[in-house]
């Protein structure tokens, strides 16, 4: 069984799904806001940040993106809050809150 993932939503019966539900099709993480199974919600805290992106590449979901060298606020449509980037950064800049 081989189906395409960028026709699996969340009304998809059982029975179209893919074997072991595995990822058949490269690129497609854009489409589903994994966003919404976060519990812990990152704060980046701009006026400590000195933007040594050590941040950026600890991100397993590429949340944290950087425009001309500088990194810029959270795409919390697919953060899932594992809080790795508040780990990561020496400067506190990043805080992780209870909720969304």
């Amino acid at each position: 069984m081989s189906t395409d993932i960028s026709k699996i939503n969340p009304a998809t019966p059982y029975h179209q799904l893919t074997e072991a539900l595995t990822v058949v099709g490269g690129g497609t993480s854009r489409q589903f806001h994994t966003g919404e199974w976060r519990t812990s919600t990152p704060l980046f805290i701009v006026e400590n940040c000195k933007q040594c992106l050590l941040c950026t590449p600890t991100c397993p979901d590429s949340c944290i993106p950087v425009v001309e060298g500088k990194r810029q606020e959270f795409e919390l449509d697919y953060c899932k809050g594992c809080g790795i980037c508040a780990n990561v950064c020496p400067f506190s800049a990043i805080e992780m809150k209870e909720g969304f």
